[in-house]
């Protein structure tokens, strides 16, 4: 299987909210806002931050994103990352996990945050492989007020 990872265009976002959706449809809790994922959010997402397509084989089979803080445009906070369930089980997802620390690492960001659900801590287990920290003084600016609080991770980028 020949994987890549390209970075997004807002000609994308139809794709992304697509991708969203299938790869949290069964596996993330069904009051997540991923799942009426809109290309109009995508788009906004993608021209104030950015994001990933994973591909196997040229069929896309994930994405992620990112936005910098309002406040502090030097720390970017991941979110809807996602691959579709017939790619899962393999850490197939690093790939865009390492696109997206060494595109932080060239362009001078300082820090990389992310939320894990209060429903998967199994995803503690394999951010820390990444160097992600928990970080349980930080608020998730991203989290969905009507679920429990996400466990918050970051990773310091040096430079």
């Amino acid at each position: 299987m020949n994987i890549v990872v390209r970075e997004a265009t807002d000609d994308d976002a139809k794709l992304i909210a697509e991708l969203t959706r299938a790869a949290w449809a069964g596996k993330v809790h069904v009051t997540s806002s991923g799942h009426r994922e809109t290309a109009v959010l995508v788009s906004q997402h993608l021209r104030d931050g950015g994001g990933f397509i994973l591909l196997a084989d040229d069929i896309p089979i994930g994405s992620m994103r990112w936005l910098p803080l309002e406040t502090e445009s030097h720390i970017w906070e991941i979110l809807r990352m996602g691959v579709l369930p017939a790619y899962r089980g393999s850490n197939i997802s690093q790939h865009l996990l390492e696109a997206v620390i060494h595109l932080g690492l060239e362009t001078g960001v300082d820090e990389l945050r992310l939320a894990v659900r209060a429903d998967q801590p199994k995803l503690i287990d394999f951010y820390t492989a990444f160097e992600f920290e928990l970080a349980e003084e930080l608020e998730y600016t991203h989290a969905n007020p009507l679920e429990p609080a996400p466990f918050v991770m970051r990773r310091l980028l040096k430079h």
